[in-house]
């Protein structure tokens, strides 16, 4: 497989106005927050963004804002996914409008999850935008497909330019490890994905990428490039460190990105959209005594 995507590649929450209103000067902030942080790239919008919250126009003013924020630094993957292929064709315009080659599609559940009916939903956008690379999100149910291993295996033989595979179905690792050794040679990697509570697995098994959510970015730069450098002692000590978070993210999801964030000083908002478990005193205190054993803030601001 040739060199492409890797490392860590944060999705970025969506930050919002007191009013409501998305934020754009806060969506600038979090690149820069990431960028600080030595990632490998950005992905805007994903699940973890409330991306099915957002409005056409909000995806793209804010899918600008990220891709200026860049400036050409690390590459910006494009969530591209919508129930219709003409749908999904409209975003990747826009995308490759602001120079982003690298679109993130989880197949609707309408589509179903036979092989054909995929490689004709994912091949009908691709004829539609013939410069760019797919990135095919596996994602578990109830909002992805569980798509099997064989099903993976058989779209990207079919479709060379679906280059990438982001595998978060669960259990990841043994649909990782199926996919990479029938991958053809045109597939560039496997990325993980479940907030990166499954690195160690997924990049003993051959992903060279994941796409946590970013509050704590710097963590899993550090676990990349532990794991990387054949470090995988230390790269299990910082991970063991990050797990109790890591369980409190995978309830309150944005919420707990969005308070991290708050906490860290890079944001102000932390309101969310998308339907979410609202944090209690109980749950604020959890979450910032483990901010404060990461080191993250002091003991006096918690």
């Amino acid at each position: 497989m040739t060199a492409g995507l890797k490392g860590i590649l944060p999705v970025l929450p969506t930050p919002f106005l007191a009013d409501g209103g998305v934020d754009e000067a806060g969506m600038s902030k979090l690149v820069q927050f990431a960028l600080d942080q030595d990632v490998d790239g950005l992905v805007f919008p994903g699940f973890a963004s409330e991306v099915e919250n957002l409005s056409a126009d909000e995806r793209a003013c804010l899918l600008k804002v990220v891709v200026d924020g860049a400036a050409g630094r690390v590459p910006v993957v494009a969530g591209a996914s919508a129930a219709d292929w003409r749908e999904v064709v409209t975003h990747g315009r826009v995308a490759a409008s602001l120079g982003i080659r690298h679109l993130m599609v989880q197949p609707p559940k309408s589509v179903g999850t036979d092989a054909p009916a995929l490689i004709e939903f994912l091949g009908n956008i691709l004829q539609a935008l013939p410069d760019v690379e797919i990135i095919l999100q596996n994602a578990p149910a109830p909002r992805g497909s569980d798509l099997s291993p064989q099903a993976i295996v058989e779209i990207i033989l079919a479709l060379p330019r679906v280059a990438y595979v982001k595998e978060e179905t669960l259990p990841a690792g043994p649909a990782i490890s199926h996919i990479l050794a029938h991958a053809p040679q045109s597939l560039k990697g496997v990325i993980g994905g479940g907030g990166a509570r499954y690195i160690l697995d997924e990049y003993a098994r051959g992903a060279t990428a994941a796409m946590p959510a970013l509050e704590i970015a710097g963590e899993h730069v550090a676990i990349d490039r532990a794991l990387v450098s054949g470090q995988r002692d230390e790269a299990r000590r910082i991970y063991v460190r990050t797990l109790p978070l890591l369980v409190l993210q995978a309830v309150y999801r944005m919420r707990l990105t969005k308070h991290v964030l708050a906490r860290r000083g890079v944001i102000d908002g932390v309101g969310v959209r998308a339907p979410t478990p609202d944090l209690d005193a109980a749950a604020i205190a959890d979450i910032d005594a483990n901010l404060v054993e990461l080191g993250l803030i002091s003991a006096v601001a918690a």
